[in-house]
């Protein structure tokens, strides 16, 4: 077999007659989220003075204010499904009057729980110490509903009084807030290929190019992706980001960082049926079930509405970890049900979270960038928090821009360190990310060493941890047959992988019910088929004209793969097994860009390095929900 390279051409070279066109603006910005909403904010506020003229000259149309853009991926600002809690500190502060009316969903947490959930259906891989505090538990007569409410929130976890919010609907406040302030343009839809580099300084961004075909062949309408020259790029695509991860891939990380802990977090927003006894403002928060290792939410807004979901983290070495399934199952606990039996599910959606936290900080500042958000490292591992640390971010990326603007400062490393990371490392957000850069190390060694662990560190302000070496996803994710042993037979998982290939489906379902989870019975509102939550949950969008942006660095390495952890961790099953073998089969029109793929691939990248065999590029459209 011939070893394929299925990556589209790097766009450098055009066919003949072509000419890539450029555009100079002075900040240049990359995706919409909680961290640009907070850059935008705060620098829109700051660019004109009380007189109604501009604090600085634009450096690419002199004469006018600065020019600020921001191109975000997909071609909505409110994409994606996600429910919020957060302390709101720092979205506090940029709006001193803040009225959560104004926001579509958003509500005061009035009231937090956090349960510690039994399993009821003796199919959960739970570790002898788990077991015998299930038993002890029931004993005692201190499990209702086969869970355990805790008699405190820690501190560290607590988030009341916060606030309850949606992804999408604040997204699509604050940027209608920012619109309206007229300092800056969003301009959705619009993928960056990456960043157009000099050495290591960074002169600007690339835009995908259009009229290409799957493999990015130039075809009929052929436009080469626009050449954004700018003073600053902002670097707040998250953490699968195009350029983000280029930036890593070429910067490397600093000395002891890596970016190695994630989870994919699969969600949905429901109608909670009629007489549903939870309040507006409730979050309850759930560990244990349906594996120890894999942790939930459930937060209810007014209108009778809720977000819930589950995370399954990187450490789960289960080589068919289906989000999906498990999050059917973890809703199915009685202690669950008994508030959601009878909903209907509006929307559903997936996001890959990168929780390293501290650890996975990039380098922050460099010759025309500087990086925010969660693919800066704010993701808090300890509080479980990110949403206000990456809108802090910006915040202060906002404030040190508008410094450096004021005073005619060029946006270089040093400049940018002076201001923007002198900041950040002075600020709550540095001091709160120490304190938690070492709470999760202890889940390498287990789930009750990962749970002592955080508490150690959180009771402890990070004095106290539980060691543990992080690895990376080749070295720790085993063989199917391996996870499996004692449980299901070498020849069965091979008569069970035949099958399974032959009829282009997942490894997980048939592996699931072998293992003892029981079969979902749908009800066609709140349990549907995974393709359906793609149809009633929300429509996935693939414009044409744009390459796939998922492909296979080496068909050969895949072709050796026993796990294909992508097709089993695929959240909107876009992976599929390839009947003919070599690398698995990608249909964007299923594609939710959660990325999952990206880190749960069991195979190094043939080139080394700390990438997987997945090449995962920047691309438009993905998953819209009818409300997030």
């Amino acid at each position: 077999m011939t070893d394929v390279n299925t990556s589209a051409p790097a766009g450098d070279e055009l066919p003949e007659g072509y000419e890539r066109q450029r555009m100079d603006v002075d900040v240049a910005c990359v995706g919409f989220g909680p961290a640009m909403g907070g850059f935008l904010h705060t620098l829109s506020q700051g660019l004109t003075n009380e007189d109604g003229t501009p604090v600085a000259e634009s450096k690419a149309m002199p004469g006018m204010p600065p020019q600020v853009i921001c191109y975000e991926r997909a071609d909505d600002l409110g994409f994606g499904v996600s429910g919020v809690v957060t302390k709101g500190r720092g979205i506090r502060a940029s709006f001193p009057d803040l009225d959560l009316t104004q926001i579509p969903l958003a509500t005061e947490v009035k009231h937090e729980e956090v349960l510690y959930l039994l399993d009821p259906v003796g199919a959960s891989r739970r570790p002898v110490l788990m077991r015998l505090a299930d038993k002890a538990l029931k004993i005692f007569g201190m499990a209702r509903n086969h869970a355990f409410k805790l008699p405190y929130v820690p501190g560290f976890l607590r988030k009341e009084p916060g606030i309850l919010l949606s992804m999408g609907q604040f997204n699509q406040w604050a940027g209608g807030q920012i619109m309206a302030q007229g300092q800056a343009q969003i301009w959705p839809g619009t993928p960056v290929a990456g960043p157009i580099l000099s050495g290591k300084a960074v002169a600007g961004v690339r835009l995908q190019d259009q009229g290409v075909d799957k493999r990015g062949v130039p075809e009929a309408g052929f436009m080469p992706g626009m050449d954004i020259h700018s003073q600053l790029v902002v670097v707040g695509d998250g953490p699968v980001g195009a350029v983000g991860r280029k930036l890593d891939e070429q910067l490397g990380l600093p000395a002891g960082n890596h970016a190695r802990e994630w989870a994919v977090g699969m969600k949905m927003v429901v109608d909670l049926p009629e007489g549903c006894q939870l309040k507006a403002g409730t979050v309850l928060h759930t560990l244990g079930y349906p594996e120890p290792e894999i942790f939930g939410f459930l937060y209810v807004y007014p209108g009778n509405v809720a977000s819930l979901g589950i995370f399954v983290p990187s450490w789960f070495d289960n080589p068919v970890r289906t989000a999906y399934r498990y999050l059917q199952h973890w809703m199915q606990h009685p202690v669950l049900w008994k508030h959601l039996k009878g909903g209907r599910m509006r929307s559903w959606g997936a996001k890959s979270l990168q929780e390293s936290g501290k650890r996975g900080e990039p380098f922050l500042a460099g010759d025309g960038f500087a990086r925010i958000g969660e693919g800066s490292g704010t993701t808090n591992v300890l509080t479980g928090s990110g949403v206000d640390e990456a809108w802090t971010s910006g915040v202060l990326l906002g404030v040190s821009v508008l410094e450096l603007l004021k005073a005619d400062q060029p946006f270089t490393r040093e400049n940018i360190e002076k201001t923007y990371v002198r900041r950040r490392q002075e600020s709550w957000l540095e001091r709160e990310a120490k304190i938690a850069e070492k709470a999760r190390d202890g889940f390498q060694n287990g789930v009750v060493q990962g749970l002592i662990g955080m508490a150690l560190t959180g009771l402890t302000e990070g004095k106290l941890f539980w060691p543990g070496a992080s690895k990376k996803p080749h070295e720790r994710i085993p063989s199917i047959e391996s996870y499996f042993q004692g449980r299901i037979s070498a020849e069965e998982i091979a008569a069970i992988r035949k099958d399974c290939t032959a009829k282009g489906l997942p490894l997980h379902g048939a592996l699931m019910d072998r293992a003892g989870w029981p079969k979902v019975e749908h009800d066609g509102q709140l349990l549907v088929s995974h393709q359906d939550a793609l149809l009633m949950g929300g429509k996935v969008q693939a414009p044409s004209g744009y390459r796939d942006h998922v492909t296979f660095k080496s068909h050969n390495v895949c072709a050796g793969c026993g796990e294909k952890v992508c097709i089993e961790a695929c959240s909107g099953q876009a992976i599929s097994a390839n009947p003919e073998g070599g690398a698995p089969l990608f249909d964007r029109e299923k594609c939710v860009h959660c990325g999952a793929c990206l880190w749960n691939c069991s195979k190094p990248s043939p080139g080394g390095g700390e990438s997987s065999n997945v090449d995962f590029q920047a691309g438009a459209g993905g998953l819209h929900s009818a409300e997030n």
